[in-house]
């Protein structure tokens, strides 16, 4: 679960899995699979970097220095 900001300021939690899509329209818009659309405060880089950060937690997405050294 990433967390983040609704455009009221109220905090939620989202589960990243299910994110389809983010665009910034100016807004961070967040496209559910479901179709749910859910517009943040946070930039789009900033839960680009949540999503990111959540994905390699629970092994997702490798691990770069990791996977560098590796090498």
């Amino acid at each position: 679960m990433i967390e983040l900001i609704r455009l009221n300021g109220h905090p939620f939690l989202l589960n990243a899995t299910l994110i389809e899509q983010i665009e910034a329209l100016p807004d961070t818009t967040i496209t559910l699979q479901s179709g749910k659309k859910i517009v943040v405060r946070n930039d789009i880089e900033d839960v680009k970097a949540r999503v990111n950060e959540q994905f390699a937690q629970i092994g997702l997405l490798a691990n770069r220095d990791r996977d560098v050294e590796g090498s």
